[in-house]
Parts: C-alpha cells; sequence; structure tokens
C-alpha cells in the first residue's frame, strides 16, 4: 500500500473514531480547556483534543508525532481535521504543582534535565510554560500542548522564567542551573536577567 493510502486509511480510521465507541462529547468529562482547544476523557481511558482551528491541530500533532514515544510526551495516535487522539496525562501543572507543594531541588533538576531533552530532540525553542508542564503522581514530569518547537527560534526559557518568576522560585531554580551545568547557566543567565527587568518594568 502508497504512503498516500496508508495516511487516507488512518484518517478515515480517526475520523470514525467516536462513533466507533458511539460517544457524545458533552457526556465526556472536560480536563482542560486553554486557547487553542478543548481536550476530553474518552472511554478507552485516552483523550480526545479538539482544536479550536486545523491549523494549530496540525502543527501540535506534527511535534507529537516527530517526538511518538518519548518519555516526556503523550503518545499520539492520529489526527483528522481539527481533532486528535492521544494518551492521558494525569498529574498536576507545574503551576499548581509549586502552590501547593513548594519548589524542591529534585523537581529544579527534573526541569533541567527536561531542556536537555529538548536539544536531543533538536527542537529550535527551547522554552514550555509552566502550565504546559505536568508533574505526575511518581514524580516524572511530562508535557502537553507543545507549540512551535521546530518553527521558532528560542534559546533560552523565557516563558518557564515569568512563570517561575511568578512563583518566586526563579531565583532559586538559577542556581540549580549554575550547581548542576554551569554551562548551561552561562547562557541563560543574562537573558533571563534582562527578560525579568523587562517584564517588571512593564509592571510598574
Amino acid at each position: 500500500m502508497s504512503t498516500h493510502k496508508n495516511k487516507h486509511s488512518r484518517k478515515n480510521a480517526y475520523k470514525k473514531y467516536i462513533e466507533n465507541f458511539n460517544i457524545n462529547l458533552l457526556q465526556c468529562m472536560v480536563l482542560g480547556k486553554g486557547h487553542n482547544g478543548i481536550v476530553y476523557l474518552l472511554p478507552d481511558g485516552k483523550v480526545i483534543k479538539v482544536c479550536f482551528t486545523e491549523e494549530s491541530c496540525r502543527g501540535e500533532y506534527y511535534i507529537l508525532s516527530k517526538v511518538n514515544g518519548n518519555k516526556y510526551f503523550p503518545k499520539v495516535y492520529g489526527r483528522c481535521g481539527n481533532y486528535m487522539i492521544r494518551d492521558y496525562v494525569g498529574g498536576t501543572s507545574l503551576k499548581d504543582y509549586i502552590k501547593e507543594y513548594g519548589f524542591n531541588r529534585e523537581l529544579a533538576i527534573k526541569i533541567i534535565l527536561l531542556f536537555e531533552e529538548f536539544d536531543k530532540l533538536k527542537f529550535r525553542k527551547r522554552d514550555i510554560r509552566c502550565k504546559d508542564i505536568f508533574v505526575q503522581p511518581d514524580g516524572t514530569v511530562k508535557v502537553i500542548d507543545p507549540k512551535k518547537c521546530y518553527s521558532k527560534d528560542r534559546d533560552f526559557p523565557k516563558h518557564l522564567s515569568k512563570g517561575l518568576e511568578k512563583l518566586e522560585v526563579l531565583d532559586y531554580f538559577m542556581d540549580i542551573v549554575k550547581e548542576k551545568r554551569p554551562k548551561l547557566y552561562k547562557r541563560w543567565f543574562h537573558k533571563v536577567r534582562e527578560y525579568i527587568r523587562e517584564i517588571s518594568e512593564e509592571d510598574d
């Protein structure tokens, strides 16, 4: 079977996914709603993300399919139009986790390792929002809603820094980066400091 026929077959399979399970999304639990779409829990334990535009769905699915099988990302099964099927990611967002349990050395190191994985995956955008990192019940971390990882150039954690600064743990995180990865700290420090200074002046 040709590649074109394979893609067509997969598309039809996922187009009928909801019909096959006789799913009414109005009866499914809403796991989250963001700028790009709504995520529902399906009867078989997977989730369906219904994006507001097909373009955003295509972009996110492209990233997840490129990293499929990586421990930091949910496995993706297929896309049709503006929705995709992927594994469920439980746990608590990093933002909410820090608010409830605080921020410690072990978690800081896990985030550093996550960014090193971004390098291994050859992401052009090495950044992630706190709300898109989920701390799992076993303490591991996973990423949801990756955006523009292969299309946008950013070599320091801009959004992460902003989130950690609001949570008042950025200085602690940077201290751990300095201790564990001094070369990375050297790359990040001035850009992070300048960005935080800029947003602080905007808030004044």
